[in-house]
């Protein structure tokens, strides 16, 4: 009888483990159809002055991502994400590096890799998953002007100037399945503020699991994203203050 007992209970232990939600993997992918605003500016407080300025043109960018859970309790999961952003808009005055004579057209054109560690305070309890960790942002940004460029003394048609900036963020997601059906409600976002910057990332979606299949579940998702970004950087001579928001739509794949 004890051994059937014991049979029964490591039955059930074993059954109760196999169907928790200890590990997983998550990936994804879409187009980000979002419009810019905003401006750059340059002033190195010796007479060189220049500003560039969003044409507010919408633009759809892709973006991609992987989640990774594991059962490790004392380990944080992680979740990686890739995004491109791209604005036009127009140029004068003079740069760090060029001067502008006239007007030129301007483009700035921003990849974004973000790795997130993070822990479940709640992990699917009542149907509740509360995410908290730290995001490392790292952005490449690439400011592009063409047109009546001088660069020491030499005129050229275009010139571009390169940044690479890491960027340590507080990071905090919730989300909502919604019991009896296959679609679930998800908020997320990333923030920081330190000696005159601010940078935010912010999103809300709805996903629907498509459950046919059994081990690799597709799923389609549908959210409004919003970045704002208000940097000052080379000691503080160049202000970068530029917003990127609009809807994205995309598709998922759960392991």
């Amino acid at each position: 009888m004890k051994k059937l007992t014991s049979l029964l209970a490591s039955t059930v232990l074993f059954a109760t483990i196999a169907s928790a939600d200890i590990a997983r993997v998550e990936m994804g992918g879409g187009i980000w159809d979002n419009k810019p605003s905003g401006a750059l500016t340059y002033n190195d407080g010796l007479g060189a002055q220049g500003s560039y300025t969003s044409s507010e043109k919408s633009n759809s960018n892709a973006y991609a991502w992987l989640l990774v859970k594991h059962p490790i309790p004392v380990l944080p999961n992680l979740r990686l994400e890739y995004t491109t952003l791209k604005d036009e808009g127009v140029a004068d005055g003079s740069f760090e590096d060029f001067t502008i004579g006239g007007i030129a057209n301007g483009t700035i054109e921003m990849s974004q890799y973000d790795a997130v560690l993070y822990y479940n305070i709640l992990d699917n309890t009542a149907w509740i998953t509360l995410d908290l960790g730290l995001d490392v942002k790292f952005i490449d940004l690439d400011f592009t002007a063409t047109g009546n460029l001088t660069v020491n003394g030499n005129s050229v048609g275009s010139y571009t100037v390169s940044e690479t900036m890491p960027l340590p963020m507080g990071y905090v997601r919730a989300r909502v399945e919604i019991p009896g059906t296959d679609i679930g409600l998800e908020a997320d976002g990333k923030y920081v503020t330190y000696d005159g910057s601010t940078v935010s990332d912010y999103r809300v979606k709805a996903d629907y699991t498509l459950g046919f299949i059994p081990v690799v579940q597709p799923a389609i998702e549908v959210g409004y994203r919003a970045q704002k970004f208000d940097l000052k950087y080379n000691e503080e001579q160049t202000k970068f203050e530029l917003d990127f928001s609009g809807f994205y739509a995309g598709v998922m794949l759960r392991f």
